[in-house]
């Protein structure tokens, strides 16, 4: 089934009638069955509909989204005060910064098991807690250990909020995939920058790192807010349901033993390795060309910034192509372009490079919407995204490792921009293979 070329739209498959306020047993009703060209079919009595609710739903999206990597860039800025603060052990302040890597790839591979036991919505309320209770916590001890197992708790959120928007975009907006991902993708973006740009000027003007990481906790209990309602909503759906109002589980969409899944998990992966990559190393790289410390973090910032209007386009164009090759070729040509001046010339046109790399990072948002893309329904959305980030993000965990030793190894940037071409490579490959219209569910 060949989506349109001139809509975002989702085929006729793709409209559910769930919602995030609906029995967990929404999440898998078997709209996959539904005739391409017929009508969709018919929400369980007592379903709300997907319109009920939907700003609600959108700025509840957009607060979990902009503290998707706050507790991470915050805590990335003020590495060194930690450090000190905690005397942590250069392999413990290394495993802290892998963390994020590590459970983003294991505890979001358990989102699909809790949305099939519980609301969506439900699930985001006890994720941004978490995520809230842990930045307290971990600013709270002076024990390297409980400040290690609080940041997991901390990130444990995010994983499963990482999962679970993309379900929530197919769910309640199937005819706007590209715009809603954009949003949110975009907010996720600005929640990044203002967390690293911001985090070291508020332990300042407190006297202690303490502050700079702590007062992100604030921003993920107003995004619990939204949830509330809902998760009420859901919890009194399901009181209501009544045994014929029951909808039949269809059989486990498993990812993992399919080639779109792969590849989905492979692109996601090989661009999220880049990223860390750049994120780590691009600072110190501008600084070896030449560039004073406050001029190479402001080259890095502007990535990120850079990044903000890609992310908000990024999303409507990929809903709106026939085929994803343009983007995924356009993607690659920028990355290569900037890798190459980045490893020939990186200070006399440093500004062309970051502005290049910024585009090519434009992977991130597409690779985002074109998990919903890819499923028909809420069950293959969610079981999609929790497969190809969760794989994806062990990938991504070597972008850093790898850099470095190759940076340590070489003492120059040649080799590591080597390694990040390379991984290019492998990345417009698996693009190339879900750049073609296909549904996970037919792959089965």
């Amino acid at each position: 089934m060949t989506p349109p070329p001139s809509r975002t739209e989702a085929p006729a498959a793709d409209r559910t009638t769930a919602a995030v306020a609906e029995p967990p047993v929404a999440v898998a009703t078997p709209i996959a069955d539904v005739t391409p060209g017929s009508a969709p079919a018919a929400a369980p009595a007592g379903t709300p509909s997907p319109a009920s609710g939907g700003a609600l739903v959108l700025v509840g999206m957009l607060l979990v989204a902009l503290n998707l990597r706050a507790a991470v860039t915050s805590l990335g800025a003020l590495l060194d005060e930690v450090r000190g603060g905690l005397a942590l052990s250069g392999a413990m302040a290394g495993f802290v910064t892998t963390l994020p890597t590590i459970a983003f790839a294991g505890l979001g591979a358990l989102t699909p098991w809790l949305v099939r036991r519980y609301a969506p919505a439900r699930v985001l309320v006890v994720a941004m807690l978490a995520l809230s209770v842990g930045q307290v916590l971990r600013v709270a001890t002076d024990s390297a250990a409980v400040f290690v197992l609080t940041s997991a708790l901390a990130l444990a959120g995010i994983a499963v909020a990482n999962i679970l928007l993309p379900m929530l975009v197919k769910q309640h907006f199937p005819h706007r995939t590209g715009l809603v991902t954009g949003a949110y993708t975009m907010a996720l973006t600005i929640g990044t920058t203002v967390a690293a740009a911001s985090a070291v000027p508020v332990a300042h003007a407190f006297g202690s790192w303490r502050a700079g990481l702590g007062v992100w906790a604030g921003l993920a209990a107003v995004a619990v807010v939204p949830w509330v309602p809902l998760a009420l909503r859901a919890r009194a759906a399901r009181r209501a349901a009544t045994p014929t109002a029951a909808v039949a589980t269809p059989a486990r969409i498993r990812p993992g033993r399919t080639r779109l899944g792969w590849a989905m998990a492979v692109y996601f992966g090989a661009q999220s390795l880049s990223g860390y990559a750049i994120m780590g190393w691009l600072a110190q790289l501008f600084r070896d060309a030449g560039y004073r410390p406050e001029a190479a973090g402001l080259l890095l910032a502007g990535v990120t910034a850079l990044g903000v209007p890609v992310a908000l386009v990024m999303p409507t164009l990929a809903g709106r192509l026939r085929t994803l090759r343009p983007l995924v070729l356009s993607l690659t040509a920028a990355s290569t372009a900037s890798y190459v001046g980045l490893a020939l010339a990186p200070h006399g046109l440093a500004p062309l490079w970051v502005l290049l790399l910024a585009l090519g990072q434009g992977a991130f948002p597409m690779i985002l919407t074109t998990i919903g893309l890819r499923a028909r329904t809420a069950e293959g959305t969610v079981a999609l995204s929790a497969f190809a980030q969760s794989t994806g993000y062990v990938i991504a965990a070597l972008g850093p490792l790898l850099v470095g030793i190759l940076y340590e190894a070489t003492g120059g940037w040649t080799a590591p921009i080597g390694f990040l071409l390379v991984a290019l490579v492998v990345q417009t490959t698996a693009g190339m293979v879900i750049a073609r219209p296909r549904y996970i569910e037919d792959e089965r």
